[in-house]
């Protein structure tokens, strides 16, 4: 399958990509500095740029089956860049007719089918004091994936973590069978079983391990 991936230079981002080229994928990632990705291969193409510029976004989409972002604030201030450049990516996705889009989310951006107990609660307090503008973007981001006409799942995740391959995920909510942590490599793993998998279409599971 031809997949875009945004968001591919970080630690998550490098996992999908080396996982969805041994998987056969054909991949095209849009990287702000092309000398942080590492990774070289014949089915792996590099384009320079960023989601902030339409343009660029529309060239990275372009021949696409599906997307993949995996994106998410780099500091806690009100630029807004994850949701702002989701508006450029979904519109991409539509004109070319691209369907399949899978984001990934903190779990601290609720979901209806959620049950938050009082550690929940008190977790997206302080999220909400120390890193405000980190939750209003991730949670701009989920409104406008939701509010789309795409063929959407959004993953969410808990603290993310190097630990190694696993394959041992659980699906669940928050406060419905989910833990505290999940594996960035699984995390990977995970949202590329979706592209083949209507399992989650049109839902938002929180993940962990």
């Amino acid at each position: 399958m031809k997949i875009t991936i945004f968001g591919a230079t970080g630690r998550a981002g490098q996992h999908l990509v080396e996982q969805a080229l041994a998987a056969g994928h054909e991949v095209t990632i849009l990287a702000r500095d092309p000398a942080r990705v590492k990774t070289q291969h014949a089915h792996l193409v590099v384009l320079t740029g960023n989601v902030q510029d339409a343009a660029q976004v529309a060239k990275a989409v372009r021949g696409a089956e599906a997307v993949i972002s995996v994106l998410g604030p780099t500091q806690n201030k009100p630029t807004f860049e994850v949701s702002t450049g989701m508006d450029n990516i979904l519109a991409a996705m539509q004109q070319q007719g691209v369907r399949r889009l899978i984001v990934s989310a903190g779990a601290g951006v609720s979901d209806p089918n959620d049950a938050p107990g009082l550690f929940n609660h008190l977790i997206n307090f302080l999220l909400k004091a120390f890193a405000r503008n980190v939750y209003e973007d991730m949670r701009r981001v989920v409104e406008k994936v939701r509010a789309s006409d795409s063929d959407w799942t959004i993953v969410r995740v808990p603290m993310l973590t190097d630990d190694p391959h696993t394959s041992k995920i659980q699906v669940g909510y928050v406060g419905k069978g989910m833990g505290l942590r999940i594996g960035q490599a699984d995390m990977a793993d995970f949202m590329l079983r979706q592209l083949n998998n209507a399992t989650y279409l049109h839902k938002a599971p929180a993940i962990s391990n």
